[in-house]
């Protein structure tokens, strides 16, 4: 007996979470950091007080922590790269899946936390490299949003990925501030056979700041 539709629908989440864990590791790790230069230097930098986490759950539950790739995928993708705006910085990458057997769904977000002189210039570096990666194609150019009553300022986009002779929608936002900056994106059967234009990026976003709630903690 072949595979069931349910399966096949796993089956095609776990690709695009995967794809997801690697877009966004080269979001901040080649586009923002690469052929930056020296180490940061100087002064202008502000004070480190909030790191980020990789929490069991993410979303009040509803996703389970798969893998934390921090060390691993992250760790890689900062190796020997440099930005003079962006002062000791360590990368933080969790993947997760959804915490009912009743729905197919993945998390993920990457990023870093340290401390930034141009926050707004990172997060928009961070989705500048994600577009880039090889096998993704920009759909959606980013845009900045604002959700209502949160005065952060989100750049959100879509891209696709073709796989196995089939395009995935992927949408996606990130967020940086003076210590902290990631990009999220939520894969679900829905999302990812819409096409690219009708996604909700408000919708992104504001799920994308409840990461940052989650994962933002203040050091010490």
């Amino acid at each position: 007996m072949g595979p069931t539709r349910k399966d096949r629908t796993g089956t095609v989440i776990a690709i695009v979470a995967g794809s997801f864990v690697v877009l966004g590791v080269l979001g901040f790790g080649v586009k923002l950091l690469a052929g930056a230069g020296s180490p940061a230097s100087g002064s202008g930098f502000p004070q480190a007080q909030y790191r980020l986490t990789v929490p069991k759950t993410m979303l009040n539950g509803k996703y389970e922590l798969a893998q934390d790739l921090s060390d691993s995928e992250g760790k890689k993708a900062l190796k020997g790269s440099y930005d003079s705006k962006i002062r000791n910085p360590k990368p933080v990458v969790g993947q997760y899946t959804a915490n009912s057997p009743a729905e197919e769904g993945a998390l993920v977000f990457s990023g870093m936390y340290g401390q930034f002189k141009d926050p707004d210039g990172a997060r928009r570096k961070m989705l500048g490299g994600a577009a880039d990666a090889e096998g993704a194609t920009l759909a959606v150019p980013a845009r900045e949003i604002t959700p209502p009553g949160s005065g952060i300022t989100l750049s959100c986009q879509v891209l696709t990925m073709r796989q196995a002779g089939a395009e995935s929608t992927l949408p996606m936002c990130a967020w940086a501030d003076e210590n902290t900056g990631a990009s999220v994106g939520v894969v679900t059967p829905e999302i990812v056979g819409q096409k690219p234009g009708s996604v909700d990026l408000a919708k992104v976003a504001e799920t994308t700041l409840k990461v940052r709630a989650e994962s933002r903690q203040p050091i010490g």
